[in-house]
């Protein structure tokens, strides 16, 4: 025998509809599915089956755990954070060994959140805030790694410094590499320069050192943080340790944009862009697009700024470093190469967030792609290969020796000629003229031959790259010198009597 069903509130509503039109209890009860009897039952209460139901005070079944429960709770009341299944591990492993089976974890944890929920500790109470119109700006950097970017065909690993006006909820973002002042400066003066207004406040965490002193106790704001904050005319302000719920706009944003992204990635139907630059315009015209839906909340953030009257800081910091003998220099901890010709010579070093720019009697000499942590290096062969090739022995032992195979293929083009020498020195100093040759002419032009070479089982050397890369130029053809007829053009050019006035 099936199981009566129960009556819904939407029933005994219909009944009461029905009911009313035409004042029959059995053609109501029809219409609204239910047996006559109940329906009387229901227009004579008045009143829906949820406001008839009484709570139940009574447990259906014993509680398994009553005997031992002391012993539970006394952990509860010493250890709050421990968690349920742990403690019913505890329990049953070491407490009362073979009483408690694995199917009454559930029922467990249905206990101890109903004892803390009782009985437990008070939790931590959240107050929503009301944002004022123009306050404050709230910036945040978050990983666009996820949306799976590529430039130019190559995998781009990089962050998104995102700034919102928390009750507009208009937003703004930069592409950056890193959370570093560069970046902050760079995100914050775009945001401020695109609305042309200020607020009173600019508000971060207070995890990246970008805005703060990390080491020690307290955590003070970084001196060109402060810097930059007074120049645009903000008061800096940061979140609690670990309150990240007090910077909650821009971090539930930060994923808002993230999803945003990625729909418009499939209608783009493409995730590779030409260039950093376009990719981060394609960004800002997506949140350009969502802030045309933010308009009039957005007009009362602009009457309540102020005008932004000051020029534009530069994006970049400058150092002043010497070039050592190895032709590098260090510079945020990092090592990079320079041309030779700078050795010993001091330049000028703009620090940008993805990029190094080195000027010597102001003009720029090289740009270098910025190195991401510390203690990394980035040496271009290019610059070390003609002292390497009159040094060869140097090779062997050079510290930044792997960055010497600009390629896979230069790494076993290597192995290769190495491998078919008896002596170690003679292999190297082969391998140095071949990325000599490449330095001369074009990397992958060299690579290609190395490949075909290594391909068809030959050992790649200097001679037989060159002849696939450099082929020697065509020798200029002997030509006898002509010795014109210069009387054949008189004869041409004058008429009869003129030339018999020559002659």
């Amino acid at each position: 025998m099936e199981p009566a069903l129960q009556t819904t509130d939407a029933q005994v509503r219909k009944l009461m509809e029905e009911f009313g039109k035409h004042g029959r209890v059995g053609v109501a009860a029809l219409r609204s599915g239910m047996h006559r009897d109940t329906a009387t039952k229901y227009l004579k209460e008045r009143k829906l089956p949820s406001e008839l139901k009484t709570p139940r005070d009574w447990r259906t079944r014993p509680n398994p755990f009553e005997e031992d429960w002391y012993l539970v709770e006394g952990l509860l009341v010493d250890a709050p954070e421990l968690e349920a299944k742990a403690l019913f591990g505890w329990l049953s492993e070491h407490a009362c060994p073979g009483r408690y089976q694995e199917g009454q974890v559930r029922t467990f944890q249905r206990l101890v959140k109903r004892w803390r929920a009782t009985e437990g500790p008070p939790k931590e109470v959240f107050f929503a805030q009301e944002h004022r119109p123009g306050e404050a700006m709230q910036t945040d950097f978050t990983s666009g790694n996820e949306l799976g970017i590529t430039i130019g065909g190559e995998p781009f690993e990089h962050l998104l410094c995102h700034v919102v006006l928390p009750y507009s909820n208009w937003e703004w973002s930069t592409v950056c590499r890193s959370e570093s002042m560069a970046a902050l400066r760079r995100g914050c003066q775009a945001t401020v320069f695109k609305l042309g207004k200020r607020s009173e406040w600019h508000q971060t965490d207070n995890s990246t050192a970008a805005t703060h002193h990390l080491g020690g106790g307290k955590r003070d704001f970084n001196v060109e943080y402060v810097e930059l904050m007074k120049h645009l005319g903000m008061k800096p302000r940061t979140i609690g340790v670990g309150m990240s719920n007090q910077n909650g706009d821009v971090e539930a944003l930060n994923g808002a944009l993230k999803r945003r992204l990625k729909q418009h990635l499939l209608l783009r139907r493409s995730k590779d862009f030409e260039s950093v630059a376009e990719y981060e315009a394609w960004v800002q015209g997506v949140c350009g697009k969502a802030n045309e839906l933010r308009q009039d909340r957005f007009a009362e953030d602009l009457a309540a700024m102020e005008p932004v009257t000051v020029a534009r800081l530069p994006e970049w910091k400058e150092e002043r470093t010497r070039v050592t003998s190895g032709s590098t220099i260090r510079i945020k901890h990092n090592t990079y190469s320079v041309p030779s010709q700078l050795i010993e010579e001091w330049v000028k070093v703009r620090v940008y967030d993805d990029r190094l720019e080195l000027w010597y009697a102001d003009k720029l000499e090289v740009t270098i792609e910025r190195l991401l942590g510390r203690h990394g290096h980035r040496i271009n062969y290019r610059h070390v290969i003609e002292s390497l090739v009159r040094k060869p022995w140097a090779f062997e032992r050079y510290r930044y020796r792997d960055d010497l195979f600009p390629t896979v293929v230069f790494r076993r083009a290597y192995d290769a000629i190495t491998a078919a020498h008896t002596v170690t020195r003679r292999g190297e100093l082969e391998y140095l003229r071949v990325l000599y040759l490449a330095a001369r002419t074009m990397e992958c032009e060299v690579a290609a031959a190395l490949e075909l070479l290594l391909g068809d089982g030959q050992v790649p050397t200097y001679d037989l790259v060159r002849e696939l890369v450099a082929p020697e130029q065509p020798q200029v053809p002997q030509m006898d010198v002509l010795d014109p007829d210069l009387e054949g053009f008189d004869r041409r050019l004058l008429s009869p009597a003129m030339l018999a006035a020559v002659a």
